[in-house]
């Protein structure tokens, strides 16, 4: 039977990975991700896990250090934040290419320069073109659940991918929320540990990692594209068998009061919160509003969302990161405007910057963020062409 106790971000991320029980944690401290390699680190020291430990001299060691081990068949974990996942990222595309189901938590914080260590999206998006599955998180109880059904899905042998599952930096991983934490024997019966039939092994030797030539990467990449789409239903199923075993279930997406709405917010994040309460608002006063929380981003949802917002009159994308130089600066906006262009869905989009840095999303803010959308809705203001920082300073 779960126990419910009060955790932080990082600690119920911790207690997850013990849960799943892996072979091989490889570690380097960042903040404010250091709080979940610590804490493993002391459930070994106690016995309480049985894994090898390793502590390594840079993130880009930790990453390489779990492919290693990944590579042998072991079930492997690591954990980063920002500049530590920048310099991961020749060794992002290396998991993914070699198939490898390596599971990270990256605790989300603003890049650097100038040097910031508070939260902001960047680091998760700026990862979204390396072949990994990608999940973010809106509470400590989804990320402990995430990251449980992150390994489930990544070793299923009709995926074998990496998966990153996100929270966001001191908002999620310093705040301590109820957390149920489940038996870890029946955890590990629903992910139990699979022997993979490509992997390194002295008495069946393979190569791994070998040259890939033009006659052969086109299609290697191809494969894995594949892979990578065909991970949705894997995903789907998943979830489903998750909800059936311990009660929670979560989506690709979670929409919220949008089965009438004209006007429909999409977000990622624990923001959603925030969102969900200034939609109430505005649903009192009339406004027929609702919004998307997006979970699942790698693969992008794109036949969700259009399904949910194909009757709306105008969609606002609010996201936590920038797109420095793009026709439109920001990620979310860019996948959400391509799923609609490629389904001839055509509704008003208007873009929405906020919080970058860490800067705190007041209720004021997303409240007027819900109202803007519901007047373009209803054709009193035009829509702008370019985002709309929110809370900058002139």
């Amino acid at each position: 039977m779960a126990r419910v106790v009060g955790l932080n971000g990082n600690y119920a991320i911790a207690y997850a990975v013990k849960a799943v029980d892996p072979d091989v944690i490889a570690a380097y401290p960042i903040t404010p991700q250091t709080a979940i390699v610590e804490k493993l680190a002391e459930f070994i020291a106690n016995g309480e896990l049985d894994a090898e430990y390793i502590h390594v001299e840079s993130e880009h060691s930790a990453l390489s250090t779990v492919v290693g081990a990944s590579a042998t068949g072991a079930r492997v974990f690591t954990a980063t934040s920002s500049q530590g996942l920048g310099l991961m990222y020749e060794i992002l595309f290396i998991t993914s290419s070699l198939r490898l189901p390596v599971v990270m938590c990256l605790v989300t914080r603003a890049y650097s320069a100038p040097i910031n260590i508070w939260c902001d999206h960047g680091d998760f998006m700026s990862a979204a073109d390396t072949g990994w599955i990608q999940y973010m998180s809106t509470s400590n109880q989804e990320a402990y659940d995430a990251i449980i059904m992150a390994y489930k899905i990544a070793e299923d042998p009709r995926v074998l991918l990496p998966m990153m599952v996100s929270i966001d930096g001191f908002i999620q991983s310093h705040t301590i929320e109820p957390v149920a934490l489940e038996d870890e024997e029946k955890v590990r019966k629903f992910v139990p540990k699979r022997l993979r039939e490509i992997r390194l092994d002295p008495d069946k030797p393979v190569t791994i990692g070998a040259l890939g030539d033009p006659d052969w990467y086109y299609e290697f990449k191809v494969q894995q594209q594949v892979a990578l789409e065909g991970a949705r239903k894997v995903f789907d199923e998943v979830v489903d068998a998750f909800a059936k075993e311990f009660g929670r279930r979560y989506g690709a997406l979670e929409p919220y009061r949008v089965e009438d709405a004209e006007a429909i917010l999409i977000t990622m994040g624990s923001t959603a919160g925030t969102f969900k309460v200034a939609i109430d608002k505005a649903r009192k006063e009339g406004a027929k509003v609702g919004m998307i929380t997006l979970k699942l981003y790698r693969p992008f949802p794109r036949d969700d969302i259009v399904k949910l917002v194909s009757n709306a009159k105008v969609v606002a994308i609010a996201e936590r990161d920038l797109f420095f130089g793009a026709a439109f600066p920001g990620y979310l906006f860019n996948d959400v405007a391509t799923s609609l262009y490629l389904a001839d869905v055509r509704v008003k989009l208007a873009g929405f910057i906020f919080g970058l840095g860490g800067r705190a999303l007041r209720f004021a803010e997303a409240y007027d963020i819900v109202k803007k959308m519901w007047s373009y809705a209803l054709g009193e203001a035009e829509v702008p062409t370019h985002p709309i920082f929110v809370g900058v300073r002139e």
